[in-house]
């Protein structure tokens, strides 16, 4: 059902964004209103006219300093000629800073997993906020710098950890069954783990945390072209929740996660 769900949110709530219309600014330069565009740029009495694209869209793919990853989808509309107004969803991982993968090293071919892991912990956002223009792009091949600011909602998606465990049969020694069972430190040792179980075991059993996030950072836009979205970001991102989020079993959880970010964007504009 949760992974339902996530396809869900990731399809639908993009899609709504795509569906709204925008509001007309004066002092946008409309396709209408410039004197003979043709392309992407106009030359007017010698000089260059720009066209400025009020519609964009891109996606991309993201890491942060809790040694995750994470796929991100933006949709965008011009408030005016040096403000956007940015829609956005992300689905992204966390790990605690505490992780450290390791080995059963009796068996050569046993597995890695992380000891006292208890959840994997996904995060999916959805929020708003602007992008506003610090220093515009003089030319094709030059960057423009804007610094973003994002408010939203976030689910946290705690999946608990499954293992899979040696048990020695009695009537043969250095034999074993195994076994896949939820990780529980106060039952499963080091010696008794033979390795990770696949990822998606237990995710029927996951808990909902929902929170907020906060984002503020620089954007710099460098596609060589007006209708292209090729940018990278980077910042600080802050998710919070009511309640503790229990990834580790042997170190102090968080309910607080504060991660610089960079962001790797590439989309189109449009009128």
């Amino acid at each position: 059902m949760l992974r339902s769900l996530i396809v869900v949110f990731l399809i639908i709530f993009p899609a709504a964004f795509l569906a709204q219309n925008g509001i007309g600014d004066p002092n946008i330069l409309h396709p209408a209103e410039a004197p003979a565009i043709t392309g992407r740029y106009s030359q007017t009495m010698g000089d260059e006219v720009k066209v400025l694209y009020r519609n964009e869209m891109s996606g991309g793919i993201s890491a942060h300093t809790y040694a995750g990853f994470g796929l991100n989808f933006r949709r965008a509309k011009h408030v005016t000629g040096f403000r956007k107004r940015v829609f956005e969803t992300e689905l992204t991982y966390l790990r605690d800073p505490k992780e450290v993968k390791t080995v059963n090293p009796t068996f050569d071919n046993s597995k890695g997993f992380y000891y006292g892991k208890l959840n994997s912990f996904i995060v999916l956002r959805a929020g708003t906020g602007f992008q506003n223009v610090i220093y515009k792009k003089p030319e094709k091949s030059g960057v423009e710098i804007r610094y973003v600011t994002m408010l939203g909602v976030s689910m946290g998606i705690a999946k608990p950890v499954y293992l899979e465990i040696l048990h020695p049969m009695t009537s043969q020694q250095n034999e074993y069954t195994l076994t896949t069972e939820r990780y529980d430190p106060s039952k499963h040792t080091l010696d008794q783990i033979y390795g990770r179980a696949p990822f998606f075991k237990g995710f029927g059993e996951s808990t909902i945390y929902p929170g907020g996030y906060a984002k503020l950072g620089l954007n710099f836009e460098y596609g060589s072209y007006d209708d292209d979205v090729k940018a990278i970001e980077c910042g600080v991102a802050i998710d919070a929740y009511p309640k503790v989020i229990p990834i580790m079993a042997s170190s102090t959880n968080r309910q607080v996660f504060v991660a610089f970010y960079i962001n790797f964007l590439y989309g189109r504009k449009w009128f």
